[in-house]
């Protein structure tokens, strides 16, 4: 570390606008309100040899492997909806500003970014962006990566780079965008983000449907999957206690009161072990959100066709699991139960192709909880990538796996 050797305090005031403050251990930490100033600091930081951990709000912080830097540069001063055409269906956002009230703003015009992260009056849309999170919506919408329409990035070196456009016809240049979306901040520092919006649904309608089987409610997801109802969001709640599938349909009312009636058609199909519930609060697509209570919470992506086995197995292992219909699933153990589970999930998953991560362990890892080896010729490749876009590995040093 070089700081004893440098005033990094001093080196970041002497950026015109540049705010500073300590960590909790005393690292320096950059406040820049402006990509121009962001830029100033990394070439500051770059030129010197150092490294930096981006910063936001923190809430997904543990999803990745901790860094220890020399400098912490943090985006929450980078805030504000900066451009909201709302004639066109996009808007550029700061990447400090908190993710509801960006949403609160373009509500002003029935307009929204049309995803559910996690924490969202917490979590600000760039590190949003940098883990690629979503929930119930992308069945609908699509990922992340579809509602990125363009950035713009500053690189380790403190080059600006724009990349994409603010209009959603624009298709000049590389999609850079899609590189940046979940490399968790090693490859560049997000300073704007330019979205594809939707409008606002004017009407929609909440149904859910409980049973002790998982197997019938899985499989009334997929009767639902196939349908052409106009599903806005379904997950499967699964837990030993209690199962339940939620649905938000999204339409004009004379359009949703049948498809209602045909909902709870395709649920006395399943038999008598359904029990319908209508016009619920839509907070219960927050329930993701308490997977996070659990001592050790892992993400899992397999093809929708493995999702009812898929939840069986995890409920004879002890889990609770909150499940897409896309196929992925927030899943939660205990600690004693996770050191048998996570094993056997590493094999289904490789078996079946998918993808399987850890989000959170409360305690020191168990050895046989090892990540899944990267398929042949991804952590090369991925190595590439950072060594053309962080040839000194300056940002956020290790934070995934194989130390990139």
């Amino acid at each position: 570390m070089a700081i004893g050797i440098v005033d990094l305090e001093q080196l970041v005031r002497s950026i015109p606008g540049t705010d500073c403050a300590r960590t909790e251990d005393g690292r320096v930490i950059a406040l820049p309100s402006t990509t121009e100033q962001v830029a100033a600091v990394m070439r500051s930081i770059n030129d010197l040899g150092m490294t930096v951990e981006i910063a936001g709000a923190g809430t997904k912080r543990g999803w990745a492997n901790p860094v220890r830097t020399d400098i912490v540069l943090n985006t929450r001063r980078l805030a504000g909806v900066v451009e909201h055409s709302w004639q066109d269906l996009t808007a550029t956002v700061g990447a400090g500003t908190p993710w509801a009230v960006m949403q609160n703003e373009l509500a002003q015009h029935s307009q929204f970014v049309a995803l559910d992260p996690l924490w969202p009056q917490q979590a600000r849309v760039g590190g949003i962006v940098a883990v690629n999170d979503s929930g119930a919506l992308r069945s609908s919408y699509g990922s992340l990566r579809d509602l990125i329409i363009g950035m713009t990035i500053v690189l380790a070196d403190g080059t600006i780079a724009k990349t994409g456009g603010k209009v959603v016809k624009n298709v000049a240049g590389y999609d850079l965008h899609k590189l940046m979306t979940g490399a968790f901040g090693t490859l560049g520092i997000i300073t704007e983000v330019t979205f594809r919006l939707h409008p606002l649904p004017a009407h929609t309608r909440m149904w859910s449907a409980a049973s002790r089987d998982p197997d019938v409610l899985a499989f009334l997801m997929m009767k639902v999957r196939e349908s052409r109802m106009n599903v806005r969001a379904m997950q499967l709640r699964a837990s030993m206690q209690a199962c339940a599938l939620d649905i938000e349909l999204a339409s004009l009312p004379e359009v949703v009161a049948p498809q209602i009636e045909r909902l709870n058609v395709l649920a006395r199909g399943c038999g008598g072990s359904c029990t319908v519930q209508e016009d619920l609060a839509t907070d219960l697509f927050g329930a993701r959100s308490h997977i996070f209570g659990h001592d050790v919470v892992v993400k899992l992506s397999v093809m929708p066709t493995a999702i009812t086995a898929m939840v069986r197995d995890v409920l004879q292992l002890g889990g609770t699991a909150v499940v897409q219909s896309s196929g992925i699933m927030t899943i939660g153990f205990r600690e004693s139960t996770a050191i048998n589970a996570l094993p056997y999930l590493q094999e289904y998953v490789e078996r079946a192709r998918g993808l399987m991560t850890v989000l959170q362990a409360r305690e020191r890892p168990h050895p046989e909880w090892a990540m899944l080896p990267p398929r042949m010729g991804t952590a090369d490749l991925m190595r590439r990538v950072k060594q053309q876009f962080d040839p000194k590995a300056t940002l956020n040093p290790g934070r995934l796996m194989g130390g990139i």
